[in-house]
């Protein structure tokens, strides 16, 4: 549904974002993942149609953005950061006005707005000023704009910014429901989020696609960063000679203990060495009283990816 290849952006001599291939492909959430200023922002301005890519081509839902502008606009819906509402308007008359910019047919526009209302969860507040509603609400309301004419394409620009924790569970709630039938694609640089919602991500850093693949995929890419935790009864110095013995581990770490008994830190390669280690500390009589091994959260790959891109240097 959303195709980019070597999409470039350059804002006199600063580059926004530079050579990003990405596909989306029909019914998946994905997130784009960055730091402030990491060029989200822009690859998702450039997808909607609200400015041009200095070179390389995008397709929504097999439309060129440039050449059929018009075809694109009427699969995609948008929300940027900011929604786009009119405060001094109650949210059904916005609607409504919505309704007829995106070329609803007039037959159905009170049919569609009420729906749309009713979908969000905003029937409470229909006939209030959006001006005087809270920032959940408010945030409701952009969804609302950006589906009413039921696109193929959402795109959604750091929706949960600004929200207190159960508006956050609510609009997460509601952008699990709205994907069950179209293709999402949303900013944020809040990993839970993330997590949660995507099927797969997209990490980019300083205008740079960084990495892309499920979490489960990502997480791979830092098998080379293996860690057990041990805690085991006995003498020290044999322990840690036992360990680094096993074929596979990398480094062995003392953090601390009590009497006979210590905590390792055990590092390996790629290859699960768990069966080996045990069978190492049993051969000195050492009893393993603990083992756990260390979690690779999409936080730690995301944090390792961006720090190895910030020292290659390439800009």
């Amino acid at each position: 549904m959303i195709e980019l290849k070597g999409v470039t952006k350059v804002y006199g001599n600063r580059v926004g974002i530079h050579n990003i291939t990405l596909t989306v492909n029909r019914g998946e959430i994905v997130g784009l993942l960055g730091t402030n200023g990491a060029g989200k922002t822009t690859t998702m301005r450039i997808i909607a149609g609200y400015m041009p890519p200095t070179s390389g081509e995008v397709r929504v839902a097999g439309f060129d953005v440039l050449k059929e502008p018009r075809e694109v606009k009427r699969r995609v819906g948008y929300l940027p950061e900011i929604p786009p509402v009119y405060p001094d308007m109650t949210v059904r008359t916005f609607l409504e006005f919505v309704a007829k910019m995106k070329s609803v047919p007039r037959a159905r526009q009170r049919t569609v707005v009420s729906e749309t209302i009713e979908r969000v969860g905003l029937s409470e507040v229909a006939d209030r000023l959006i001006g005087n509603l809270s920032r959940g609400y408010r945030q409701r309301v952009g969804i609302a704009q950006a589906i009413l004419a039921e696109p193929d394409v959402l795109i959604l620009d750091e929706p949960m910014t600004g929200l207190d924790p159960k508006q956050i569970v609510e609009i997460r709630q509601l952008i699990q429901n709205l994907a069950r039938n179209r293709t999402v694609l949303f900013s944020s640089h809040i990993l839970l989020e993330v997590t949660v919602l995507c099927d797969r991500v997209a990490i980019i850093n300083r205008g740079r696609l960084v990495a892309q693949g499920t979490p489960a995929e990502l997480s791979r890419l830092l098998r080379g960063r293996r860690r057990l935790h041990l805690e085991v009864d006995g003498v020290q110095d044999k322990v840690v000679a036992a360990l680094k013995a096993v074929p596979g581990v990398a480094g062995v770490e003392v953090r601390g203990g009590r009497g006979s008994i210590h905590n390792y830190v055990v590092e390996s390669g790629d290859e699960d060495v768990r069966r080996a280690v045990f069978r190492a500390l049993a051969a000195i009589d050492a009893p393993l009283l603990r083992m756990e091994q260390e979690a690779v959260t999409l936080e730690k790959v995301f944090l390792e990816l961006v720090a190895r891109d910030s020292l290659s240097g390439v800009g």
